[in-house]
């Protein structure tokens, strides 16, 4: 599989082989977000070759807890990164230019999904911008 920032300044591929994957609505991936949740594929943290871009990559650690994101330093798109207990590649389902095989396996921190994402499940579905 490829990947890429919006850019497209960097370029990576990686093998479809991922053990899981989770859309998590806690406040913190919201907010690394800035939408109602993260889309995150589990693999090895050595499933990934670099095509390009690998020094553009900027990486914010949280000083007190374990999550982390990595980011195009051009146009700040989400990219795959090695968590920070080294166990796991991190890849951002949004980054892949293609499906993955493996469907979503949880919806983690529900308790904290925000009342206006509830909401929006129930409004009307458009194929484009309305307007």
């Amino acid at each position: 599989m490829s990947g890429s920032c919006c850019c497209g300044d960097v370029e990576f591929t990686l093998k479809d082989d991922f053990r899981n994957f989770f859309f998590c609505h806690c406040e913190q991936c919201r907010k690394l977000t800035g939408t109602a949740h993260a889309s995150n594929l589990f693999t090895a943290p050595d499933n990934i070759t670099w095509i390009k871009g690998e020094n553009k990559i900027r990486r914010y650690d949280h000083p007190e807890r374990s999550f982390s994101k990595a980011f195009c330093e051009n146009c700040a798109s989400g990219l795959p990164y090695i968590s920070q207990s080294g166990k796991s590649l991190i890849v951002p389902a949004g980054s892949l230019n293609g499906e993955p095989s493996i469907k979503p396996d949880a919806q983690i921190f529900c308790s904290e999904q925000p009342e206006w994402y509830k909401n929006g499940l129930q409004v009307t579905k458009a194929p484009h911008f309305p307007g």
